[in-house]
């Protein structure tokens, strides 16, 4: 009985040594929780299928991509310690769809809901990285293409490029100033629906 107890606590001590060792290193980041605006009055009054965010073949994966504009900017390259939890399509395609649906009295959907709307939104993502324009300054940059569709013939087709500077220049500051170059989008992209969909 002793002998087990103190087996117990040596595995015990072993695992507080071991646990934060495990944890230093890698780093996984989601977009957080989003923002909520209880005062916000919804602009957008029909009901709109959000298509799955396409995105370049070298994003599907869960990089955290950065450029260095000031030595080689046609090469993306990702943080070998730092990862979004899943692709950044697919966390940047769930906080836009939500941005939408918090600003629609009627219903958003995805493709794979196998509702039939009268508009549907497709969106291409075209970058989402963090550029450094010097060793110690970056900036996100968000670029994205939007087309409604009524049907099947486009309603109105915009491209949307954002920036916003990093705190840091290092993957959190990336991280950080990546979602929230996220949130203006989808502020940008409620703005442009709402002047583009019949009400």
């Amino acid at each position: 009985m002793l002998r087990n107890a103190l087996w117990l606590s040596l595995a015990l001590l072993t695992g507080c040594a071991l646990g934060p060792q495990a944890r230093v290193g890698m780093v996984n980041y989601d977009f957080g929780l989003a923002r909520v605006d209880k005062d916000a009055h919804p602009r957008l009054h029909q009901d709109l299928v959000v298509a799955e965010l396409g995105a370049p073949a070298w994003m599907d994966n869960s990089g955290i991509f950065y450029r260095l504009a000031y030595q080689d900017a046609i090469r993306p390259q990702a943080y070998a310690l730092s990862h979004w939890v899943m692709p950044p399509a697919a966390l940047l395609g769930q906080r836009l769809r939500a941005s939408i649906a918090r600003a629609n009295r009627a219903g958003v959907f995805t493709s794979a809901d196998g509702v039939r709307a009268a508009y549907t939104l497709r969106l291409e993502l075209e970058e989402f990285s963090q550029v450094f324009d010097a060793p110690d300054k970056s900036h996100a940059l968000l670029r994205l293409r939007a087309s409604l569709i009524n049907q099947r013939s486009v309603v109105a087709q915009q491209s949307f490029e954002l920036e916003q500077a990093a705190a840091t220049p290092n993957a959190e500051g990336g991280v950080r100033a990546l979602i929230a170059a996220s949130d203006a989008a989808g502020e940008k992209l409620v703005d442009w629906l709402a002047q583009n969909l019949a009400h």
